[in-house]
């Protein structure tokens, strides 16, 4: 049966998934009972065991989604240093416009546009630096981890909601790192997780913030690190139906193993690469194959006619085929990002299957070839 979803987030459900299978949820029952915080803590020792985090790494469950976790990360750490924020799409900006505006921290930002990344090699590492893995919005990744320095006097903050469980994460370059469940393993959204190394649970211990900090990212008590977060004891409620469907893809991640989940999304680039290389009018937003994402794939058309048209007109005509492919039910959710040049997104984690993404570009191109005569 054809799968349709290929939103960005929340994103698709595992192959397989039913609602029967959450049956077995803590509903009605305390997040803090001996059953919920099992339930907590397993997700906690499944994630780390999937994701091969360090043992002296801490790994906790979050409320607000990546935003939350990384907010709490930033607004608890930051200010002991300078601060360099990497800005190449839309949330990588926000970061950089919350240190700012919010933290007055006045940060070196160092920006590209969309399709680009900046120079990873002028990154000062006397700062602490702050960055994404994978701009969900732009489709540009990282190239690799190796313009990290393992041993760094800032610490590295990374929002990686786009890249874990579907790219190598070289856990010795990271001190911090969020991701949400609902993106690679299609999970429920509204939580997020936050993962702190040594050296950033450290900075928590020597540094108290000069700024009010809200009760949902506090994280000390008694002027030490509230480790009792990190083993399942949620700093406010949790959804535990969310968190049983966590771990219903948790269950079924770990039955792939991460390079497995790695070569299913790698396998569904390849597909929309395969495709790209054929048509005349497709082209990867990420102006090199090295920074091309593999999950959220965002592609640009590349015909002149439509070039010249203005933005808006270029953006409304192709809201109009995906619209189509919406009504038709072969892509649901395949527009750009609403502050990212007009294109295409697809989804390719690994929760979607090849045979979807042949489906929904076979679509697109009848779609698009029929609509251009319009123009």
């Amino acid at each position: 049966m054809h799968n349709p979803n290929f939103s960005s987030g929340p994103c698709s459900k595992r192959p397989g998934w039913n609602l029967d299978d959450l049956k077995e949820a803590a509903l009605g029952r305390s997040h803090r009972s001996a059953l919920g915080k099992d339930k907590l803590k397993k997700a906690i020792d499944e994630s780390k065991k999937i994701l091969r985090i360090p043992e002296d790494y801490l790994l906790g469950i979050f409320p607000g989604s990546d935003t939350g976790a990384f907010e709490a990360a930033m607004w608890t750490l930051l200010g002991p240093r300078p601060v360099t924020v990497l800005v190449w799409e839309s949330f990588s900006e926000g970061w950089a416009t919350d240190i700012q505006r919010e933290l007055k921290l006045n940060p070196v930002i160092l920006k590209a546009g969309y399709g680009k990344i900046p120079d990873l090699k002028a990154v000062d590492w006397t700062h602490d630096v702050v960055f994404v893995a994978n701009g969900t919005t732009s489709g540009v990744r990282i190239p690799d981890w190796n313009w990290i320095p393992e041993k760094r006097e800032g610490l590295s903050i990374c929002d990686a909601t786009s890249a874990v469980f579907a790219m190598k994460i070289d856990w010795p370059k990271v001190d911090v790192l969020t991701y949400s469940w609902q993106k690679c393993l299609g999970g429920e959204a509204a939580h997020g997780v936050l993962v702190l190394s040594p050296r950033a649970v450290q900075r928590i211990e020597s540094h108290d913030p000069p700024w009010p900090m809200p009760k949902v990212f506090r994280m000390k008590k008694k002027g030490k690190l509230d480790r009792a977060i990190f083993e399942g004891d949620t700093i406010n409620t949790p959804s535990m139906l969310c968190v049983e469907d966590y771990l219903d893809a948790l269950k079924w991640a770990g039955g792939i193993g991460l390079d497995g989940l790695i070569k299913r999304s790698l396998a569904n680039l390849k597909v929309i690469e395969d495709w790209v290389e054929k048509t005349d009018w497709a082209e990867f937003l990420a102006e090199s194959a090295d920074i091309r994402s593999n999950t959220s794939v965002c592609l640009s058309i590349r015909n002149e006619k439509f070039r010249a048209l203005p933005k808006e007109i270029q953006a409304a005509f192709l809201k109009g085929i995906a619209g189509v492919l919406g009504r038709e039910n072969i892509a649901q959710d395949i527009n750009s990002y609403k502050d990212a040049p007009p294109g295409f997104r697809f989804w390719c984690g690994p929760t979607i299957e090849p045979s979807d993404i042949r489906e929904a570009l076979a679509a697109l191109e009848r779609v698009y070839r029929e609509k251009i005569k319009t123009l």
